[in-house]
């Protein structure tokens, strides 16, 4: 999956009363994510391990004894439960969004729609955003829109971003519908060379995923103090891959476009300049 990678994870932005609890919660999702991802296990062992680490997560949360398989991640999301009442129902929709992945990626299922690929969104992406505005202390519906936003024009962007990627490994994330709209083939995306129909639909998703990040950006805003900076260099860098997509005159197929130490004084500078929108 990757979606929290594209999170700044316990940055030296970040309030620092709040690092450990961001590890924590990194840390569950990346063990959850090695189980789907990683190793030569069948489909039916990942989806049993995830199913092992759902119970283990679920005795954890409420005090008893777990299997001790991933003891190293449970005791460090074991106090970060307890102390800041983290909504179990967030972790354990990440967990649908591994198990989706295994399905997918073992049936090599597509999605038939853009809708049924932001559904997707809902569970692999947007629950990080809903945790960290819980350690945060932000719980309105308004905020955790616009976190929801942010989330899944990430997830987007991590997948048009890793389009060569994952096409590679049989990954298929543009829709089947989108793909006819385009009158793209899966050769179009196998064949390393410039396809126009292929960077029409690249260039459908660019604008899909920059339209999500633009309306949920003005949270950045509202958030007060380092955490806010962090969302704002966090919504700047996934509009900064956008850029980079259309830089490459959206074949994004054929080579990966990544952020590196020269973006940095762009990211600061767009963060700073960033002005309050309509709500």
């Amino acid at each position: 999956m990757g979606h929290y990678e594209n999170f700044p994870v316990a940055s030296w932005l970040c309030p620092p009363r709040l690092r450990p609890a961001i590890a924590a919660i990194y840390g569950f999702a990346r063990t959850a994510d090695d189980i789907a991802d990683e190793g030569h296990a069948g489909a039916a062992q990942r989806l049993a391990d995830l199913r092992t680490l759902r119970h283990d997560l679920r005795c954890v949360a409420m005090g008893t004894p777990e299997s001790g398989r991933w003891s190293l991640a449970f005791q460090a999301l074991r106090p970060i439960l307890r102390d800041f009442s983290l909504p179990l129902a967030l972790l354990e929709q990440l967990l649908d969004a591994f198990e989706q992945d295994v399905l997918f990626t073992s049936a090599e299922r597509r999605y038939q729609t853009d809708a049924e690929l932001l559904d997707y969104c809902t569970r692999s992406a947007n629950p990080i955003g809903r945790l960290l505005l819980h350690l945060y202390g932000i719980h309105d519906t308004h905020s955790l829109i616009q976190s929801d936003q942010i989330c899944s024009a990430l997830q987007l962007v991590n997948f048009w971003q890793d389009l060569s990627v994952d096409v590679a490994r049989a990954r298929w994330y543009p829709s089947v519908q989108a793909m006819q709209q385009h009158q793209v083939t899966d050769a179009d995306l196998q064949a390393h060379q410039p396809c126009a129909s292929a960077s029409s639909l690249v260039a459908h998703y660019v604008v899909q995923a920059r339209a999500l990040m633009q309306q949920g950006a003005p949270l950045a805003l509202r958030i007060p103090g380092r955490a806010g900076w962090e969302l704002r260099l966090v919504v700047q860098g996934g509009l900064r891959i956008l850029d980079k997509i259309v830089a490459l005159d959206y074949e994004s197929w054929r080579v990966r476009p990544k952020l590196g130490l020269t973006d940095l004084p762009l990211l600061l500078w767009r963060a700073w300049r960033m002005k309050h929108q309509p709500d």
